[in-house]
């Protein structure tokens, strides 16, 4: 992990507590700009059987958890169209979760997330990390899944993304099989996504389910604050001080946000976040849209 400081870590925030998720980034192998990854139809089944509805109240990670959020507050009410919770499984067996966000797309089947919480990277071997039992939540409120439990077909990041060490281009894609012959999209509606220019400083609303001592992922949370771009020979992000917990990765980022509507623009998601000795996240940083990211979302309607 990367030090900021000698009493502070910047790590990626999913809630999968274990560290051979952020050993070191596995290099991207694409054959054309993205790296795909589809999951047949046995695994599919396997992930829905696997994420039952009492393993998804009753996992929290470990027995410790980091603090509760002061800055970030419980969601009051409804949880915005198109946005859940996304869990997963890195092999040989540790299960995590993450925040996705239903965007339009051509299959009407797509959710925005991390590039971290589909990549697992390398373990201290240098094996790559395999990612499955990938599942979406939208609307995911205490256990409750009022539009169902979609299983990935397929997801997939830009091949200009390093992997879970690094906040460039640190975005994904999955593509999420209709339930009962319904389209996520048209069930649990959507958010919008830009490309475009902003100014260097946005009012923003960010989403996330953390994995903390104040729900412990079970409930939607929220921080409304300014973010700041911050470019520098390594990468360009968008910072705020939100205090999110793991399990807010993936969570979208939004601009011109409605309260009324629940509705919003999607200009980045979290992917990192700078943690203290005391497990207590203290900013959060999401990386700035690139062209190959553009590219990445215009295709994800073939997955």
């Amino acid at each position: 992990m990367d030090l900021k400081r000698a009493s502070r870590r910047v790590v990626a925030l999913s809630a999968a507590f274990s560290a051979a998720l952020v050993v070191v980034a596995a290099p991207a192998s694409a054959a054309d700009d993205r790296v795909v990854t589809v999951v047949s139809e046995a695994d599919r089944a396997a992930a829905l059987a696997h994420w039952t509805p009492e393993r998804m109240r009753q996992w929290v990670g470990e027995e410790w958890l980091p603090p509760a959020e002061k800055i970030g507050r419980e969601w009051d009410g409804r949880v915005p169209p198109g946005v859940g919770r996304l869990f997963f499984t890195a092999e040989p067996g540790v299960d995590g979760s993450c925040t996705a966000t239903v965007v339009p797309s051509s299959s009407k089947d797509v959710a925005f997330t991390a590039g971290h919480c589909v990549n697992g990277g390398l373990d201290r071997y240098d094996n790559p990390i395999k990612i499955v039992n990938v599942v979406f939540v939208p609307g995911y409120d205490h256990g409750a899944a009022p539009h169902g439990v979609f299983a990935a077909r397929a997801f997939a990041w830009s091949g200009t993304y390093p992997g879970p060490m690094s906040g460039t281009d640190d975005d994904a894609v999955i593509a999420l099989d209709p339930v009962g012959g319904r389209h996520v999209a048209d069930v649990a509606g959507t958010q919008d996504i830009s490309f475009d220019e902003l100014p260097s400083t946005v009012d923003t609303t960010m989403l996330g389910y953390p994995v903390s001592k104040a729900a412990g992922g079970e409930a939607l949370f929220s921080c409304v604050r300014p973010a700041t771009l911050e470019v520098n020979s390594v990468n360009t992000t968008w910072n705020t001080d939100c205090d999110l917990a793991g399990g807010s990765s993936g969570g979208p980022w939004l601009r011109n946000f409605d309260p009324a509507t629940g509705k919003g623009t999607l200009f980045s998601v979290t992917s990192r976040g700078t943690m203290t000795e005391d497990g207590v996240t203290t900013d959060l940083s999401g990386a700035a849209f690139t062209e190959p990211v553009r590219n990445l979302y215009e295709r994800a309607g073939e997955l």
